[in-house]
């Protein structure tokens, strides 16, 4: 299986999202590219995250991309930090929050091994993080750790049986002349970093019980990546390649 250097060496050249902009990096403007094409391909995030519902609470955001989720937390009010991987996807966030003249917390961190205290936030939210660490139930170990006992995670996971998975399944092992391999092999091996997982619902369930939260409750996203490979049956035939978890 691929490593945790494999997974810092693809996100370090490219900080999730920042495919999306034309404009000069670092300007206000390549931001606000970012930010639009991320609510419009992904409008549920908004009403996921619940961003106005943490203000004055303490939040961390494990994996903070281009930053634009952490930014909306931060105009919220939340009291907030953050942590990714790579150094590049930190400078952005920073960057970001000088930009507006906004404050929060900021480190470089690898989410098998959070730098905080036991119970220390209310929320801790990821989105389409957790799915590509070398060790996925030692992160939710550490986010339980430190979410205290009344707060609740909301994450983000990709989902196998979906519309995508299907999609490269037939690209890359059934036209590829090998459909033997696995749904699991094909999405390690072809959508984004090296070793990028995806569950089932019932999977996703046991893996979050199993770090220590007593109630997990998931929803699945329509999401336009979906509809690519499936067209208009993505509608009437759900099988959605994003899962939103909310555990408390």
């Amino acid at each position: 299986m691929p490593t945790t250097a494999d997974v810092y060496e693809y996100w370090q050249a490219e900080s999730c999202g920042t495919s999306h902009a034309a404009s000069r990096a670092g300007t206000a403007q390549y931001y606000n590219e970012i930010e639009a094409a991320r609510y419009r391909l992904e409008p549920f995030i908004t009403s996921f995250a619940q961003f106005g519902r943490w203000r004055g609470r303490e939040v961390l955001e494990l994996g903070v991309g281009a930053g634009t989720d952490f930014v909306n937390f931060a105009r919220a009010g939340a009291r907030l930090h953050g942590v990714d991987l790579t150094a590049s996807a930190v400078d952005h966030a920073r960057h970001r929050l000088a930009l507006e003249g906004l404050d929060a917390e900021l480190a470089v961190a690898n989410g098998e091994s959070l730098p905080f205290d036991d119970a220390a936030f209310d929320l801790v939210y990821s989105w389409g993080v957790i799915h590509h660490a070398e060790h996925p139930p030692r992160v939710l170990r550490e986010i339980r750790r430190v979410t205290k006992p009344d707060g609740e995670v909301r994450a983000m996971l990709y989902g196998r049986h979906s519309w995508v998975g299907y999609g490269l399944w037939a690209r890359h092992a059934l036209l590829a002349g090998h459909p033997g391999r696995s749904l699991s092999q094909v999405i390690a091996s072809h959508m984004e970093s090296p070793g990028t997982r995806a569950y089932t619902r019932n999977e996703l369930r046991l893996m979050f019980e199993a770090a220590g939260f007593d109630r997990v409750e998931l929803t699945g996203f329509p999401t336009p990546y979906d509809r690519r490979v499936a067209g208009p049956v993505a509608r009437l035939v759900r099988l959605d390649w994003f899962l939103g978890v909310v555990a408390r």
